[in-house]
This record gives structure tokens, C-alpha cells and sequence, in this order.
């Protein structure tokens, strides 16, 4: 229940209603000591989000997903992108692994997680718009020491499984 009701190594897939309750001591006196550099933490994110948005501005079947207006500021744990509906995500995701790029899903839908349609009964089909975006998102590799370098190196890479793709649908 402390690692917010998922089951194992099932990354986002939650077995049961669960909490955020995974800090211990050790990690309370390293977060702790972080405060001080929190500030250039988050300047460091911000940036490495900048340079996605810059090179993922000319591939136009890929949309950042962007902060609301009305944030103060993001702490960008995770950057996810919305592809194009005509595009497969999880063949976008495959070809990005043949090159050495991890990539994640993101977001499954609550209605899908396992302690919600087994308790609720919800299906697929029931929330066909969260459904279809859910399918459209992907985790791309994000970190806070990531170079430009490795930015290029995905959105390239990103461009040419898209390519791919386009070229095998049509």
C-alpha cells in the first residue's frame, strides 16, 4: 500500500488503492540536504525540457505535453509526449528500443488499473477519449544531467521511427 498499491516490478499498473508512503529516514536526510539545491535541480530540468521542446518543434507528428498556465513553476520529473493518432506509439516505442532509447507508456487509464476495474468493473471502452490519449503518450529519457547531445540523439531517433512508421502505414 506504501508505493502508491502496485504490485511488484509492474510499473503503473496498481493492484489495489494504495498511498505515497515510501520515504524512510535516510531519504528524509538526503532530501533534506537537497533543499539547498533545489533551486539549480529544477533550472537544470527546466532546461533539458527546453532543449526537447526546441528539437521536438519540427517533428510535427509529436506534441510536448505543456504546463498549464496557471503553474508556478514544473519540477519536470518525467517529460511525455502526445503523438500523432495516426501513428502506432507502441511500434514508435519498439523501434526507439532497437536504438538503445528506453521509453515508457504514459499515463495508463485509472479506470483500466487493475484494483479499479476489478473493484468498480470498469472496461475498456467506457472512457473511449482517455483511452485514445493514453495511447498516443510516451515517457521519453529525461533526466537532470542530460546533455544535448542525448536530447539530439533521441529526437533523432524519434524522427526516424516516425518515418518508419508513416512509411509501413502507408
Amino acid at each position: 500500500m506504501r508505493n502508491h498499491g502496485r504490485a511488484g516490478d509492474e510499473w503503473l499498473q496498481h493492484h489495489q488503492l494504495g498511498f505515497n508512503y515510501r520515504l524512510n529516514e535516510l531519504s528524509a536526510a538526503l532530501g533534506l540536504s537537497q533543499i539547498s539545491r533545489l533551486d539549480d535541480l529544477l533550472d537544470r530540468r527546466a532546461a533539458v525540457a527546453a532543449a526537447y521542446n526546441d528539437r521536438l518543434a519540427r517533428i510535427v507528428s509529436v506534441k510536448p505535453l505543456s504546463a498549464a498556465a496557471n503553474t508556478t513553476r514544473m519540477s519536470w520529473f518525467v517529460y511525455i509526449v502526445r503523438l500523432d493518432a495516426r501513428l502506432s506509439r507502441d511500434n514508435i516505442a519498439s523501434r526507439l528500443a532497437e536504438r538503445g532509447i528506453p521509453t515508457r507508456n504514459y499515463f495508463p487509464p485509472i479506470h483500466l488499473q487493475p484494483y479499479f476495474a476489478e473493484r468498480y468493473g470498469y472496461q475498456r471502452g467506457q472512457f473511449p477519449v482517455t483511452e485514445r490519449v493514453a495511447a498516443s503518450t510516451l515517457a521519453l529519457p529525461f533526466h537532470t544531467n542530460m546533455p544535448e547531445q542525448a536530447v539530439d540523439h533521441v529526437c533523432r531517433a524519434l524522427q526516424m521511427a516516425i518515418d518508419q512508421e508513416t512509411r509501413r502505414s502507408a
